[in-house]
């Protein structure tokens, strides 16, 4: 995978996320509370600066009652 295609990735899941978060009306402290994750990690992804794991992009999924699929939908925009 091309480095521009990583960075690509992570706007998209960035743009997601935070397109998410707000259907659920929710702030990042209280995604971070019902994920199981740190504020500063909502910050960093919803800006698209850092790496993620998957089982936190389960937990972000689970607690967006959404999926990790659908984090990474390129077709959404928020």
């Amino acid at each position: 995978m091309a480095r521009r295609d990583i960075y690509a990735a992570r706007h998209v899941l960035a743009r997601n996320l935070r397109r998410l978060r707000r259907a659920q009306k929710m702030t990042q402290e209280q995604l971070a509370n019902v994920a199981g994750l740190r504020q500063a990690l909502i910050s960093e992804l919803e800006s698209g600066k850092l790496d993620v794991r998957i089982d936190t992009l389960s937990r972000l999924a689970i607690a967006l009652d959404s999926s990790v699929a659908e984090l990474f939908d390129e077709a959404r925009r928020g």
